[in-house]
């Protein structure tokens, strides 16, 4: 059963795909990507969506797909999409740029259901100190060279993390 992972920002052309681009790249580079087994289904899934219905279709922002190229030598792939009550079931962990996204996607969970799904996405950085993973869309390219070192991080812990998680699992 394939781990499934979405990240979430505000319009979805920035953080959440490049989060959603650099944890593919982790992936394959860990040798972790459904080509790499035997079974297909035994590998994590990435998705992103923004809270907003801002930019739905859109590619990524062409700044965050240069520094992502830049940075790690990666285009940055999908196109924008809303987060909606279905993801909730959908995946098996929610993963917010920012505090207002996280409280947005709260927000469309009254019950609290899936609280336990949502996490912010600096939760799983190492390196880094930040809480929230800053908007850069109205700043400078040094923005979103920034947001790429940090998500870099954050990704790699989060893949640690589900690859404990996945181990658990299969340890049932």
């Amino acid at each position: 059963m394939p781990y499934k992972l979405l990240f979430v920002c505000l319009g979805n052309i920035c953080r959440s795909p490049a989060a959603e681009n650099i944890m593919n790249y982790l992936i394959e580079q860990n040798g972790l990507s459904e080509s790499s087994f035997q079974t297909p289904g035994d590998r994590i899934i990435c998705d992103s969506a923004g809270t907003s219905s801002y930019h739905i279709g859109s590619p990524p922002d062409r700044r965050m797909s240069a520094a992502a190229l830049e940075k790690l030598g990666i285009k940055l792939r999908g196109r924008a999409r809303q987060f909606q009550k279905s993801d909730f079931q959908d995946f098996d962990l929610i993963l917010a740029m920012d505090r207002e996204n996280y409280d947005d996607i709260l927000s469309m969970d009254p019950t609290g259901q899936y609280h336990h799904k949502v996490r912010l996405m600096c939760d799983f950085c190492s390196r880094h100190t930040l809480k929230e993973v800053p908007d850069p869309y109205y700043g400078g390219s040094e923005g979103f060279n920034q947001v790429i070192e940090l998500l870099l991080d954050a990704c790699d812990g989060l893949l640690q993390y589900v690859s404990n998680q996945e181990d658990r699992r299969q340890s049932r």
